[in-house]
């Protein structure tokens, strides 16, 4: 079954503590077996993002960015979290080649930074953050992808927006 996206959001971050909290608050809407895709440029926050969502999910430890190693593996609880980064792909078969496909499953979420280096390998995600620059802040578009993505917008949004002003449905 395709599901036509059909839930939009802008987040205005103008600071890096309004991404991370945008990351605390959707950590505990995230189910097991969710894909999150991360876009947007070298620098842009991603690994920021991620990171605030590992640590509001449970995650003492250091979380470092995946950039060399490819994945890293985090048990939270029951929980096995992937963060990947295929930046350094130089072509989609790499996915393959790595046994990456076997982490896509229903146990385990899986956050992914550069997914289209991996376009037509890796599974189609139920969330997609696309972060983009903006002035001295960030500004975040989600599109939800699947009916569980869309679960986590219906509530991420208002969650959103009683805590700022900045942040408001996309046009269609």
């Amino acid at each position: 079954m395709v599901h036509s996206p059909d839930v939009t959001a802008v987040f205005e971050l103008p600071t890096e503590a309004a991404t991370q909290h945008l990351g605390e608050t959707l950590a505990p809407l995230l189910q097991p077996g969710m894909v999150i895709f991360l876009e947007g440029d070298l620098g842009a926050g991603k690994t920021t993002l991620s990171r605030a969502m590992i640590r509001a999910l449970g995650h003492s430890g250091p979380v470092k960015s995946p950039t060399y190693s490819l994945v890293e593996v985090y048990v939270i609880s029951s929980l096995y979290l992937y963060h990947f980064d295929f930046y350094r792909f130089e072509s989609p078969e790499e996915f393959l080649d790595a046994g990456f496909d076997e982490y896509f499953n229903d146990t385990a979420i899986c956050l992914v930074e550069w997914p289209e280096r991996a376009a037509g390998c890796v599974p189609s995600p139920d969330l997609r953050l696309r972060i983009h620059h903006a002035g001295v802040g960030r500004s975040l578009e989600a599109v939800a992808d699947s009916p569980k993505g869309q679960a986590c917008l219906n509530t991420l949004i208002p969650a959103m927006a009683a805590a700022s002003s900045s942040v408001m449905p996309a046009p269609r």
